[in-house]
């Protein structure tokens, strides 16, 4: 079967100022899409004209099954859908934050500049216009994605800020966000606010954050192996302490439905599933362990994700494939390659059977399951 591929250059919106608040967006070319498609069997009617067979079921609105994403010019650390669906943002090494959209040719509409160091992680906010950056650059950022304007610029970190996540994502309120810093600090935001409303000092780097629907819980990955979580009703002691990796935790996820469950992916090969709710019986809250997704002497910060159904539990490696286990069985279901180098991040769409991935091989791929 013959293969042809389409190739897109893609107009997208670059912000090259650095103060606060930025000037809107100007016009340039960077990224371009590459739809991977094969070209159906074709045979010869009665009359002589072609006969188009059909061919496997599609199961997204993608305009192929595979599209090829590339742009960046540094390793892509972060990448993620917007809540509605519609969009793609991704991060670099090159400190930039790239927009996409999910479907149709996969234009890169918009680029966000203003970081001096690399883009480490992104979150949408729950409203779907704005987003958060924690970068090298010890600081965290708002933007406004739709017209490319930086709203707010936290700089109270003194060292490189690995992570951010939304405080109350399940409330709607697009106002308040987290951000976890190698300087040991989980820092409590309001984007009305010009400095940190609440600290948490846990006296090791942070790698990884995340809150829970409702914000009354945010929970950190860090060094010490272990995911920590603190009720923020009461911070002077944590509320539980997840323990069972042997090594630093490199990312967490929240399960996206009930927010029952939190997976983590961690520097001793493993990503496991714990179980958060009140009256867990496991001792140690550790329902399962997935296998499958080394990493490497990169030690890179791998993020797992969580499908909308919870089903399904993902996560890049350093073997350049993007691994996805059934989240009852543990059983490898998908084992995705197409990278040249490891994989950073992978996200599942928030309403299509679509999964996104990042590598440190400056692209991402776009699929449908």
């Amino acid at each position: 079967m013959a293969e042809h591929k389409r190739k897109v250059s893609i107009a997208s919106v670059s912000d090259t100022s650095d103060d606060h608040p930025q000037s809107p967006a100007r016009v340039n070319t960077h990224g371009s899409s590459v739809a991977l498609v094969k070209r159906p069997k074709t045979a010869g009617g009665v009359d002589g004209s072609a006969i188009v067979q059909a061919g496997p079921k599609r199961s997204s609105g993608l305009q192929a099954p595979i599209m090829h994403l590339t742009g960046h010019s540094g390793e892509i650390t972060t990448c993620r859908f917007s809540p509605d669906g519609l969009h793609i943002a991704s991060g670099s090494a090159d400190k930039q934050v790239f927009l996409w959209n999910v479907y149709g040719d996969c234009e890169n509409y918009g680029v966000l500049q203003g970081h001096k160091g690399s883009v480490l992680e992104l979150q949408w906010m729950p409203d779907s216009e704005s987003i958060v950056t924690a970068s090298a650059d010890c600081s965290v950022s708002v933007w406004d994605a739709t017209t490319g304007e930086r709203l707010k610029r936290g700089r109270r970190h003194t060292a490189a800020v690995n992570s951010c996540c939304p405080l109350r994502f399940g409330a709607g309120d697009s106002d308040t966000f987290i951000s976890g810093s190698d300087d040991g600090l989980l820092l409590f935001w309001d984007s009305r606010e010009r400095q940190p409303v609440s600290t948490i000092d846990h006296g090791l780097p942070i790698t990884s954050t995340a809150a829970a629907h409702s914000g009354a819980m945010v929970y950190a990955g860090s060094l010490d192996n272990c995911i920590t979580g603190w009720d923020i009703r009461n911070m002077a002691e944590p509320a539980v302490v997840l323990r069972g990796h042997s090594d630093t935790v490199t990312g967490i996820s929240l399960s996206p439905k009930t927010g029952n469950y939190l997976v983590s992916a961690s520097l001793d090969n493993t990503v496991r599933l714990w179980d958060l709710r009140p009256f867990c019986r496991i001792p140690n809250r550790c329902e399962r362990v997935f296998v499958g997704a080394p990493h490497s002497y990169e030690k890179n910060l791998i993020r797992p994700s969580i499908d909308r159904d919870e089903t399904l539990v993902a996560s890049g490696s350093a073997d350049r494939t993007m691994t996805i286990w059934n989240l009852r069985s543990g059983e490898i279901k998908y084992k995705l390659p197409g990278h040249k180098g490891t994989v950073t991040q992978v996200d599942f769409h928030p309403s299509e059977p679509i999964v996104l991935s990042s590598s440190v091989d400056k692209s991402m791929f776009l699929g449908e399951l």
